[in-house]
């Protein structure tokens, strides 16, 4: 029997217990790996989560950290070490608030900017230099159309993640060869959890639908498999949204 592709490794999610951050998890654990599962405030979200990933036959360890506070992501990191030696860093946190430009405040802006983009930094940085220099490893930032596309709605959010974009490219730079930095930027993926979108939100999408949940674990898997001489790369998962 051929070993799943994953099998032996260890994939760090950061926000891996709920909506996406779940099914990139449970994705990575049907695939061989073992998981650390971050949360911030999920506690029963990351307890249920946690619990379908050993009833795969995978090791999963929790760990709490509040991205709000940039400084605990070498905290993480280390904490993260402390337990398992990993190879892979999967930047997924983030928060996504519906503001414009003349509704965002200060706290709003440097919120957005704290998680969906210091913090990845952080946790990069610690992660390369806690990776030993014999050994090879992979990022992956999840991102978003909007990043590359911008759009007047969910302006800091926006900001933030285009901000990623230009991390991730960077970074594909400075930690090759050893680690090898890419990005996912999702579209219509997930509905949101209270129901709350009208058939108008597929419109300008070109596909005129949802994502599958095999599609958004095909892809990801992908990336955690693909070959190390792709790096600084993005791949839209989208309908082709980022195009209109």
């Amino acid at each position: 029997m051929t070993d799943l592709p994953l099998t032996g490794q260890t994939v760090l999610i950061t926000g891996g217990a709920r909506r996406v951050g779940r099914l990139l998890s449970l994705a990575a654990a049907r695939a061989g790996a073992n998981i650390i599962l971050h949360h911030n405030a999920s506690n029963q979200a990351a307890a249920d989560t946690a619990q379908e990933i050993s009833d795969l036959g995978r090791i999963v360890t929790i760990l709490q950290a509040d991205f709000h506070h940039p400084d605990q992501a070498e905290a993480l990191i280390e904490k993260a070490w402390a337990v398992t030696p990993f190879s892979v860093l999967v930047n997924n946190a983030a928060i996504f608030e519906p503001l414009t430009w003349d509704t965002t405040t200060l706290m709003n802006w440097q919120a957005h900017l704290d998680i969906n983009l210091t913090t990845p930094f952080f946790l990069s940085q610690a992660f390369a230099r806690r990776l030993p220099g014999d050994q090879t490893g992979r990022i992956i930032n999840l991102l978003d159309w909007r990043a590359l596309r911008p759009v007047a709605d969910h302006f800091p959010y926006t900001i933030s993640k285009a901000g990623l974009v230009a991390l991730t490219k960077s970074l594909a730079v400075a930690l090759a060869p050893r680690i090898t930095v890419n990005g996912l930027a999702l579209g219509a993926v997930l509905p949101p959890a209270d129901g709350g979108v009208s058939d108008a939100f597929l419109k300008p999408v070109p596909a005129k639908r949802w994502a599958l949940q095999e599609e958004l674990e095909q892809t990801f898997l992908f990336m955690l498999t693909s070959p190390a001489y792709i790096t600084g790369e993005i791949i839209h998962l989208d309908g082709g949204r980022h195009l209109i």
